[in-house]
């Protein structure tokens, strides 16, 4: 099977990786498609990989595998949703555009959704298979500990804390906890925090921030791409309505947001930024929410086997055996202007 691994945004990289390294080893061909506008992050530049929507028409896959919102529609192969987060509050995230074949979704939670999109529009196939990206959970949780340890050591802490704001204008707690931070990290030396944010966070705020941790002793500005480090090494993550908080409840560790919109809140989530310090202290201490979250395990993502790589690639050969290869999606004239647009050949 000929397999395209599709990054319009460079946490593409992180998501697909386990999916490469399945299609390697079992004896698969792929490429990457990396958007011109992120080559500088591709980690990867030993493996086939192009700028080229050009080249992908050329290239003729089977499939190709997209943790994002478009792709474009003439190229041949199964177009698979894989997604790029588990947030399913946000806007958009249960949009259907009609650009793909298959969704391939993480949970209960959203294949429930998606199915019922499937039986109304009925041009797509739905199928849970887990989330790639979270694969390392079931293989390899522990890979960080010996670096969290050394940096505990280093700065003489005693816990890790990740603050991971979302970057969206009307979401983000970035601007409003400035001050909060600083003064968590004077109050708490024993307190690491590391600054973890997302690729489209404003630029102003990253400067703010950056300014702020090179200032505190006690503060980490991480520039490293792939966040799933700086989970498997938090104890505790304060973030906003972002979906990499999910991604951190799944650890079963604490988290705390501040004016999360999700309608089924099962952390500490507060609209007081000046409550900061101590909602830190007794979330450490004494973990009021570990009974709760274990729902979003059940429901957003019930896989710790590590294989959500393998039920994905598995999931499309059978629907390329059930279907064949599509040359292309149908869309209407609004969408295939779009794409043509976005995907200038």
């Amino acid at each position: 099977m000929k397999c395209v691994l599709f990054c319009q945004n460079n946490y593409a990289f992180g998501i697909l990786e386990p999916i490469k390294t399945y299609l390697v080893d079992n004896g698969h061909e792929y490429i990457w498609y990396v958007n011109p506008k992120i080559i500088q992050d591709y980690p990867y530049k030993n493996e086939p990989y192009t700028t080229s929507i050009g080249e992908l028409i050329t290239y003729q896959s089977d499939a190709i595998f997209v943790p994002g919102n478009e792709v474009p529609h003439y190229l041949r192969g199964v177009k698979v949703q894989v997604f790029h987060g588990l947030a399913g509050e946000k806007k958009g995230h249960f949009r259907i555009r009609h650009y793909f074949d298959l969704y391939l979704t993480q949970g209960p939670f959203f294949t429930k959704r998606f199915i019922e999109f499937k039986n109304k529009y009925k041009d797509f196939e739905v199928i849970e298979t887990g989330w790639p990206k979270l694969d390392i959970y079931g293989t390899e949780k522990a890979k960080y500990e010996a670096e969290k340890q050394l940096l505990l050591e280093q700065n003489k802490a005693s816990k890790v804390l990740l603050y991971a704001p979302t970057f969206s204008p009307k979401l983000t707690s970035a601007p409003h906890l400035v001050d909060q931070i600083k003064s968590l990290a004077k109050n708490h030396p024993d307190y690491l925090i590391l600054l973890k944010f997302h690729p489209l966070m404003a630029e102003n705020w990253l400067e703010v921030y950056r300014k702020l941790a090179q200032e505190t002793p006690n503060i980490i500005f991480e520039t490293e791409k792939n966040i799933i480090k700086f989970l498997l090494m938090a104890d505790i993550m304060i973030s906003d309505t972002s979906s990499v908080i999910y991604e951190f409840l799944l650890l079963d560790k604490p988290v705390i947001t501040f004016k999360n919109i999700s309608e089924n809140i099962v952390w500490e989530n507060s609209f007081d930024y000046n409550q900061l310090e101590s909602l830190v202290a007794s979330n450490l201490t004494e973990d009021p929410f570990s009974k709760t979250r274990k729902e979003i395990y059940n429901n957003y993502h019930p896989y710790n086997d590590g294989k959500s790589a393998e039920r994905m690639v598995k999931a499309v050969e059978e629907y390329i055996k059930r279907n064949g290869v599509p040359d292309r999606r149908k869309l209407s004239l609004f969408r295939r202007y779009k794409i043509n647009k976005m995907f200038k050949l």
